[in-house]
């Protein structure tokens, strides 16, 4: 039997145009869309709360300038600086919920800007001999352990509330790296009684360490609600 051989159809010229004509406007709205984010991430950046944001980050290599020098001076001025940035922390996601300026740039931001103030900090008061790399470690680990679980649980479409353990342990970490910076001994007296003098490295590691022990509570909270979210979410389908 003599083999058939098919002769393929010549395509159709007004096909060819039209799929032609779809794949321009294609990407044209693949360039509008483009040039519409680019145009609301630069809107979002310019507005007051991200340029506090932007600003605390801009302080980091300033404190750790400061603390370079270590002159009680310079110490005095770092500790002055990281306290302008802690400020800031409170002000930018106050002003953005007030002013209904909340965005994605935002989000993505003051949390990075946070862990990055305080986490540059801390290594570099470890290199001085002011905390132990150990405290640092287990303090760095928790907050990437916390982030990692909430960014897996936001891509599932969950919600995990922050830990009442979190927030005291950000008030004890805060005063106790101030007092870290400061770094010196300072003789206090209160009028109604005097403390003597005071080094405020010691008194500083202690409000640390005890911030460990909320860490490792509020990271432990973190995981039950994820499980638990996720045990939910897994009844529901």
């Amino acid at each position: 039997m003599a083999a058939e051989v098919e002769k393929k159809a010549p395509a159709d010229p007004e096909r060819k145009r039209r799929r032609a004509e779809k794949k321009r406007a294609d990407r044209k709205l693949l360039r509008e869309r483009k040039r519409r984010e680019r145009k609301t991430l630069w809107a979002d950046a310019k507005n007051l709360p991200n340029l506090l944001t932007f600003a605390r980050v801009l302080m980091i290599p300033l404190v750790l300038y400061l603390l370079s020098r270590g002159t009680p001076k310079d110490c005095y001025w770092a500790s002055l600086v990281y306290g302008a940035a802690a400020i800031t922390d409170a002000l930018d996601g106050w002003l953005a919920r007030r002013q209904g300026l909340v965005s994605v740039l935002g989000q993505f931001l003051d949390p990075l800007a946070d862990k990055l103030i305080v986490a540059a900090t801390l290594v570099w008061l470890v290199s001085m001999g002011r905390i132990g790399a150990w405290a640092v470690a287990l303090l760095i680990s928790r907050e990437i352990t916390v982030t990692a679980l909430r960014g897996i649980a936001s891509s599932e479409g969950l919600v995990i509330s922050a830990e009442k353990g979190g927030k005291a342990k950000t008030a004890l970490q805060m005063i106790g790296i101030v007092c870290l910076i400061i770094g010196f001994p300072y003789h206090l007296d209160a009028g109604i009684y005097d403390f003597g003098t005071i080094d405020l490295v010691h008194v500083g590691r202690i409000l640390v360490y005890a911030s460990l022990v909320f860490s490792v509570t509020s990271a432990v909270g973190y995981m039950s609600l994820f499980a638990d979210a996720i045990e939910q979410k897994d009844k529901q389908t």
